[in-house]
């Protein structure tokens, strides 16, 4: 498919043609991932590589989720602010673990003007460094506690194998940065905060997730803790999709991060961070998707209805007119809807595209649903039609879109049910990563050796530590020793 000024008008046959284009998921789902993100133009391949440029649509659809979450975080005492793109490398080596961790992904710029810079700068991968930077400056005393900030950004992490949305050297996201009086008050932030993620993309995304702790090997670097919320993909790989550290004091010793408390001593501050990114609208893609393209839950839809009008010479007049009016009073009544009255394309060319772009319904408008007053809805979830009178349109879409809503949950849910296995028997374990894939809940001893034996042996990592505790006869996947924790583990992206 061309870009969009390059399209030839199809007829009813070619419309099937235009959907063929997309690789089915079980011949090749990497290769249908790319040309969903390609032909549903959510994104463009940049110079860089590893970078993208993020079109129209695809930036719709991150507003929307920007905006949703916003709101979540704001509601829980966040204030928004910004900080600078350019570290001085001397920042982010103060803090040995955080260097060890990002090393690798570092980005230098060491010429500025023309002339040699005389300190390298970092290319922000995250903010820690700057951050608390500022932070040791603006916090004095215990009145200025908590300090409750968030800012919308873009980092750059140099990544050698990259993925449109789901792996980039450079992409957009939010990250939380907070300080707290007590180590309690930072834990229960953390927690707070990766509920607030749970809720996001399970109410708004339609995407189950399970929540969980890092182990020691996977948590953030520097962190004291690392919580996270993890989605199952319908290829059967986990997908990252949030996460949230209690940093404790180890940032806000190195760059004295100091309060006088109410005790009149003098004290380092407990610290969170928190994070989501523009691979949010890869779980998206990977979670709802199908063989015809996206398909967009009705919350995050930038567009949650298109009307297409059937026109001919006789009633073409008449039946647009109706639509235009039509969609007026469904955006007065808050529905975000599109009115395609493009010419020299046909509906069913029309059709296929916005099935392939994901829009969770479509109102069919011809000459005798102009005689009936009715339009005839259809669902892209299911394809199902329903015959809505107009005057019925403004009160029934909203419920519908809800139930469309409510069932791209259950259909992910049930995805996920039927794809995590549990167990201790390492041979069957090391089967369902090699066939199947999915999560597979186990019980662990806690120890390193083990967890990176089952990482070599079948590609798989601890994705998150459960917050249940294994019962007490319960022995370790691997080592077969009693078992400390209960772990999901999964091949992931």
């Amino acid at each position: 498919m061309g870009q969009q000024g390059q399209r030839t008008p199809a007829g009813k046959g070619a419309g099937k043609e235009f959907v063929k284009e997309i690789t089915p998921q079980a011949e090749d789902y990497s290769q249908w991932y790319i040309d969903v993100v390609l032909k549903t133009e959510l994104m463009d391949y940049a110079p860089v590589k590893g970078c993208m440029a993020i079109r129209p649509y695809g930036f719709a659809i991150w507003e929307k989720m920007q905006e949703l979450l916003d709101r979540r975080i704001k509601e829980t005492g966040h204030q928004n602010a910004y900080f600078p793109l350019f570290i001085p490398q001397e920042l982010l080596e103060k803090e040995a673990a955080h260097v060890e961790g990002f090393a690798p992904e570092v980005a230098l710029v060491t010429k500025g003007g023309g002339e040699t810079l005389a300190e390298p700068l970092v290319v922000r991968p995250t903010s820690e460094a700057i951050i608390c930077d500022f932070y040791s400056r603006w916090i004095q005393s215990w009145r200025d506690l908590p300090l409750l900030i968030n800012q919308w950004c873009n980092v750059v992490r140099w990544e050698k194998v990259t993925r449109p949305f789901l792996r980039t050297s450079e992409f957009l996201w939010q990250e939380g940065h907070t300080c707290h009086r007590t180590e309690e008050e930072a834990e229960e932030e953390t927690l707070k905060m990766l509920g607030v993620y749970q809720d996001f993309l399970e109410t708004e995304m339609a995407i189950p997730v399970i929540p969980g702790r890092k182990s020691e090997r996977e948590k953030f670097a520097g962190a004291l803790r690392t919580y996270t919320v993890e989605a199952l993909m319908r290829d059967g790989r986990a997908l990252q999709a949030g996460t949230s550290h209690n940093l404790g004091q180890h940032f806000a010793r190195v760059f004295e991060i100091t309060f006088l408390d109410r005790d009149d001593e003098l004290k380092h501050v407990w610290q969170t961070s928190w994070g989501v990114s523009t691979r949010l609208i890869g779980a998206l893609i990977t979670v709802h998707g199908d063989d015809r393209g996206l398909v967009l839950p009705p919350r995050i839809a930038p567009i949650q209805a298109v009307i297409v009008p059937i026109l001919t010479k006789k009633a073409g007049e008449e039946v647009l007119a109706a639509a235009r009016r039509l969609a007026g009073e469904l955006r007065s009544a808050g529905i975000r809807i599109h009115l395609d009255d493009r010419e020299g394309y046909s509906p069913g060319w029309k059709f296929n595209e916005w099935e392939m772009k994901g829009v969770p319904l479509r109102l069919e408008l011809g000459p005798r649903d102009l005689q009936s007053e009715q339009v005839i809805a259809v669902r892209r979830d299911s394809g199902s039609k329903e015959p809505l009178p107009w005057a019925e349109l403004p009160g029934k879409l909203p419920a519908l879109l809800e139930e469309l809503q409510g069932d791209l949950y259950r259909r992910a849910q049930r995805y996920q049910q039927e794809h995590t296995r549990s167990g201790a028997d390492y041979d069957e374990f090391l089967r369902v990563m090699e066939r199947e894939r999915g999560f597979f809940v186990a019980p662990w001893c806690g120890r390193e050796e083990c967890e990176l034996k089952a990482k070599e042996e079948s590609k798989a990592t601890i994705r998150c530590i459960a917050f249940e505790r294994p019962e007490e006869d319960e022995r370790c996947l691997v080592c077969g020793e009693k078992a400390a924790e209960k772990v999901y583990l999964a091949r992931a992206y």
